[in-house]
């Protein structure tokens, strides 16, 4: 006689048909208290200042005192902010940016007129590889573009070492990582700026909008003035900007968001830590590393499925999971390397690892809101799927 134990009959439940009635959402946007925002917006409103007023400088205020650097300064976007640092560097020649991020990254380089070199990431990070940067140095480097994929910080020290080697800046991509700590310290210090987002699908939200962190002065000047098209107040352009400000909505927005962010980053963490913990023993199927040193936000959970060890491929794995009504991405596939806005501008330096993470990565669902409960199905739907 065969016993069925009750944790069985219970997987076997969670399993039976669809593992949700309706589809479970791969991100779910952290939104403030609306009560309380909503207060904002009236005070906005009755004010008639609708931008380049109190909420943004409050909001710019308090993010320099979270990251603990000198000079906060809210843009539109994180896309907007990357291509003003860029343009307030006055670069030319090539900039080497990781293949394995959202194109974004890429188009602030390519819209500077600005060349991009790709170099690989690392296997297990994920992270560009301090190893390759350093390789892929010329003379005509500019710029070293990094990103802090997912919220793990990429290799900051290493990185440092090299740009300061070279004497050519160092930013970051810190789309993924408000809230995220590299040795202790919190990412937005480090290089000669980070560029965060605030859109829906970050750990805090303004609707749409970034902030662009740095300890220099000069930059910060500059920055301030050519998010307002270049102009500091005398209809005189000191430098070719464009209108990126924020706008006092979207800054009282971020402002209440700072509220609970540990706790979301905490969250989190709980979340991937559930996640690799019942999915570990799975053949085929292995996480981003992120180093005990290091604390990220996980923006997103992703895994990589290895077909031949899985016994299914990534793209089957993916339909299976959305007939399970389970909301997942593909971030980032193809990488950019691969897109046909740049694979002319690609020299063609073989990126293997890149390629195989991308050809393998799902994102799974992954917010502070998410229960337990949820994680367990999604990791049963898995399980389930391998032959």
């Amino acid at each position: 006689m065969i016993t069925i134990t009750n944790d069985e009959k219970s997987r076997a439940a969670r399993i039976a048909g669809p593992a949700f009635e309706t589809m479970l959402p791969v991100v779910v946007p952290e939104l403030p208290p609306m009560t309380e925002f909503l207060g904002d917006v009236q005070r906005i409103l009755s004010s008639k200042q609708l931008t380049s007023g109190s909420y943004v400088r409050q909001f710019e205020e308090a993010a320099a005192a979270y990251l603990g650097v000198k000079h906060c300064v809210a843009v539109a976007s994180c896309t907007a902010g990357l291509l003003l640092v860029l343009k307030a560097l006055n670069l030319r020649g090539d900039v080497i940016l990781p293949s394995f991020t959202f194109h974004a990254t890429a188009h602030a380089v390519v819209w500077n007129g600005l060349t991009p070199a790709f170099a690989d990431c690392d296997a297990n990070t994920f992270c560009i590889d301090a190893k390759q940067v350093r390789e892929q140095i010329t003379p005509r480097t500019a710029a070293i573009l990094a990103v802090h994929i997912f919220g793990n910080p990429a290799p900051v020290v290493e990185l440092q070492e090299i740009a300061n080697a070279f004497d050519v800046p160092l930013v970051y991509d810190a789309a993924h990582a408000f809230g995220s700590r590299s040795m202790g310290v919190g990412v937005g210090g480090f290089g000669t700026a980070e560029v965060f987002s605030f859109s829906p699908t970050k750990l805090v939200v303004a609707g749409e909008g970034g902030l662009v962190a740095t300890n220099e002065d000069v930059l910060a000047d500059k920055l301030r003035a050519a998010r307002n098209y270049g102009d500091v107040g005398n209809y005189d352009p000191e430098i070719l900007g464009v209108n990126a400000r924020m706008s006092e909505l979207h800054g009282a927005m971020a402002l209440r968001g700072l509220s609970g962010l540990q706790a979301r980053v905490a969250r989190r963490n709980e979340i991937a830590k559930r996640y690799e913990n019942s999915l570990s023993g799975l053949p085929g199927i292995r996480f981003q590393q992120v180093s005990e040193r290091n604390v990220s936000t996980y923006k997103d959970f992703s895994i990589i499925v290895n077909e031949s060890e899985f016994g299914r491929s990534r793209d089957s794995l993916v339909q299976y999971l959305l007939r399970q009504n389970i909301g997942v991405k593909t971030y980032f596939s193809p990488p950019v390397h691969m897109q046909k806005l740049y694979r002319e501008l690609w020299d063609g330096q073989s990126l293997p690892r890149t390629e195989s993470i991308s050809n393998g990565i799902i994102s799974l669902p992954i917010y502070s809101a998410l229960p337990d409960e949820s994680v367990d199905k999604i990791c049963d739907a898995i399980q389930q799927a391998q032959p």
